[in-house]
């Protein structure tokens, strides 16, 4: 099985940075996309930021802002730099991977809070 562990989170005031990282850990064969998501209290989750070997995405609202970066195979970072107060969210770390060369899985992680105070 895979397990990603997420730390990182806490509360910070506006401006201010904060660096998230997640683990995965278990039988992989290779991870194809390692991604972090945030849902804030009464909204959906969404994308915040996603790397590959191609490259990385971000979000319009934290373009800029935000980076995504794997230090090694199956660590993700995310540093956070200008927090604001609707950044505020429980942050989850998400994979895309390959158990073996034949079977394919995707994992969350339990999640971190990020509270952004004004």
């Amino acid at each position: 099985q895979v397990q990603l562990v997420e730390s990182g989170g806490g509360l910070v005031q506006a401006g201010d940075s904060l660096r998230l990282s997640c683990a995965a850990s278990g039988s992989i064969f290779k991870i194809n996309v390692m991604a972090w998501y945030r849902q804030a209290p009464g909204k959906q989750r969404e994308l915040v930021a996603a790397i590959t070997s191609g490259g990385t995405n971000y979000a319009d609202s934290v373009k800029g802002r935000f980076t995504i970066s794997r230090d090694n195979a199956n660590t993700v970072d995310l540093q956070m730099h200008s927090l604001k107060p609707e950044d505020t969210a429980v942050y989850y770390c998400y994979a895309d991977l390959f158990l073996t060369i034949l079977k394919a899985g995707r994992y969350w992680g339990q999640g971190t809070q990020v509270t952004v105070s004004s």
